[in-house]
């Protein structure tokens, strides 16, 4: 027993702390990079939605534009920029080249047009960080230039561009334009790898070559805050031409957000797009990036930490947990020897209380318990005693019910004995009408029987209802009119009208059988006085009667079944059940009730609660 209880202990001990060191692993290794980019892209868009706000005051002042963008970086370590409907970043219309007319060759024809055109060159490879190819631009007004382009709703989307370097005038020659051939080494190269690869992969390219001289080329000082924005990031700008190549192919369409995930070099990105109009109405997209490396970086470090952490709070553990199983198995061990005991019966020992902790209450719970079945035991052998002398008392009860029975009974049988004898045939009415008189009278015990077990089973639910107490009494009093009369007996009711909670028809038959036992011991001529008055928050109902007085030891005796005092011998009307239904009706009432002796005669009196 002790090994087992220890070995279990430890084993318990044990696995639940790796168990919690397993969970705050998990958590802090993976569930938080989760939680963490769940929040940062919530702060991320919270952040949008002001940049959003800020932007539509610009009255388009390209210059604090960029300026909010770097704050937004500064603020937020987060990358954002606008873009038009067609996925051109805001403010880099002064990057293009326009030729002073045009050849276009498309599926085999060409065509030539004297308008003059502007090129957009800002999404070309390279051309976005100052450096030596934009240098190669300049002053290459008049050179020859081949572009590939993807022509949508009159825009011209370049993919890839070839610049003549020597200065050489386009003419036509034939079916086809003037080509340099000279080679590689005399031409600059620019080329948008993103739409060059969906043109490539595309079934309807829809592409077009153009050739033509160059009028005029446009870029920016490199002193112009374009050149030190935050859009320099290359993978923020790659995943800007993606997001136009997926507008202009896939005919892409936000509804309000959009959220995207890329990775490079094991570094997490996350993208969020939000479509918008501007205040000429004209669809805009806020995009903005976050970078994730700082969590990714955490999370490295912490697997690493986490070995060694893991390997030291392991070998604790043990230690801590077979130490504490040790412990806990004394008392324990005791605890479970006491137990037996009190299993068998045997309440002489209890638990020795060493501790103040849970240990030692619950060794306080056990000698109570012990103390507690003790006292139980002991209470339930005088139950059983008691429970005898329920029986006996049962046996009474029948007895007296089958006493009470057997005079009307007996009387019965008398009269069918003489009427069928044809004994005084002259008074058969009178034998027919006592037969019928002790018929009712058994009707009237046997229902009396039955309402009284009902009452005293403990299961009856009483139901209370709001009713008037003057108006019960009248009704009770005009249904024992006739018997008042009878006896010419003089009936005072001093009533208020009071609203009381109780049950309506059954405080009427506790009221009949008061004022039935009041009539029936009033003598002739006498005086009955019946009131209801408030009294402590209560209403007292009192019925009080003159005539012979009750023995004050017989006070008591009158609430029980079939009491029949010593001076007086019950009615024949009654069934020697009426105050016992009436105390149980009034204990389930929660009523205070009783009798007393006044100088006249006797009072009956009991309590409702007011409404």
């Amino acid at each position: 027993m002790r090994n087992r209880i220890v070995i279990k202990l430890f084993l318990l001990t044990s696995g639940l702390c790796l168990l919690i060191l397993a969970s705050i692993y998990i958590g802090q290794t993976i569930l938080f990079e989760n939680y963490y980019a769940y929040n940062k892209m919530t702060q991320l868009s919270q952040a949008v939605d002001i940049f959003k706000l800020d932007y539509q005051n610009l009255n388009e002042d390209e210059m604090r534009r960029h300026e909010l963008e770097q704050q937004f970086y500064q603020e937020h370590n987060a990358w954002i920029t606008v873009l038009d409907k067609n996925g051109y970043i805001k403010g880099t219309d002064d990057f293009y080249i326009k030729l002073a007319g045009r050849f276009v060759y498309q599926n085999d024809e060409i065509e030539y047009l004297n308008e003059s055109l502007m090129i957009p060159i800002f999404y070309l490879e390279n051309t976005y960080n100052p450096n030596e190819q934009f240098d190669l631009l300049k002053d290459k007004q008049n050179h020859v230039i081949e572009i590939y382009a993807i022509e949508k709703d009159d825009i011209y989307f370049p993919y890839e561009l070839f610049l003549r370097t020597e200065e050489t005038v386009l003419e036509w020659q034939g079916p086809l334009p003037f080509r340099l051939n000279e080679g590689i080494d005399n031409v600059d190269y620019w080329k948008n790898n993103i739409l060059a690869s969906e043109v490539d992969e595309a079934v309807n390219r829809n592409q077009k070559m153009i050739f033509g001289n160059i009028d005029q080329i446009q870029l920016p000082s490199q002193n112009n805050l374009l050149y030190n924005t935050i859009l320099s990031n290359r993978l923020f700008f790659e995943t800007i031409k993606q997001f136009q190549v997926d507008l202009l192919y896939h005919e892409q369409e936000i509804s309000d957000t959009k959220e995207l995930e890329y990775e490079e070099n094991g570094i997490n990105y996350r993208v969020l797009i939000d479509k918008e109009k501007d205040k000429d109405g004209e669809i805009i997209y806020f995009m903005a990036m976050a970078s994730l490396q700082p969590i990714d970086e955490a999370v490295g470090m912490m697997e690493e930490y986490y070995v060694y952490l893991i390997i030291a709070v392991v070998v604790l553990i043990l230690l801590v947990a077979f130490y504490y199983s040790k412990k806990i198995a004394s008392p324990l061990l005791k605890i479970n020897e006491t137990a037996k005991r009190i299993a068998n019966l045997d309440f002489a020992e209890s638990v020795p209380v060493k501790t103040k902790d849970e240990i030692g209450e619950l060794s306080k719970n056990i000698n109570f318990l012990s103390d507690t079945l003790h006292e139980y035991i002991d209470a339930l052998q005088q139950d059983i005693a008691k429970e005898r002398q329920l029986e006996k008392t049962r046996k009474e009860f029948i007895a007296g019910v089958s006493h009470e029975l057997k005079t009307p009974l007996s009387i019965i049988k008398s009269c069918i004995s003489i009427l069928q004898d044809d004994v005084a045939v002259d008074k058969r009415e009178h034998y027919f009408s006592a037969m019928n008189k002790e018929v009712n009278r058994m009707d009237r015990l046997i229902v009396d029987m039955l309402e009284l077990a009902k009452f005293e089973s403990g299961t009856y639910k009483m139901k209370m209802e709001a009713i008037f107490v003057d108006d019960l009494i009248h009704n009770v009093y005009h249904q024992l009119l006739i018997k008042t009369q009878n006896k010419r007996l003089k009936v005072s009711l001093e009533l208020q009208s009071i609203e009381v909670l109780a049950n309506q028809h059954w405080i009427e038959q506790v009221v009949t059988n008061f004022l039935t036992n009041a009539i029936r011991h009033t003598p002739e001529t006498g005086q009955i006085i019946i009131s209801a008055s408030e009294e402590n928050e209560r209403v007292k109902i009192t019925i009080e009667n003159e005539g012979s007085q009750i023995e004050p030891n017989q006070l008591e005796k009158i609430w029980d079944r079939f009491y029949q005092s010593e001076k007086n011998q019950r009615s024949k009307e009654g069934t020697g059940l009426g105050l016992a239904i009436s105390k149980n009706i009034l204990k389930l009432h929660n009523s205070e009730y009783g009798v007393t002796n006044t100088k006249k005669g006797v009072r009956f009196y009991f309590y409702l609660a007011k409404k």
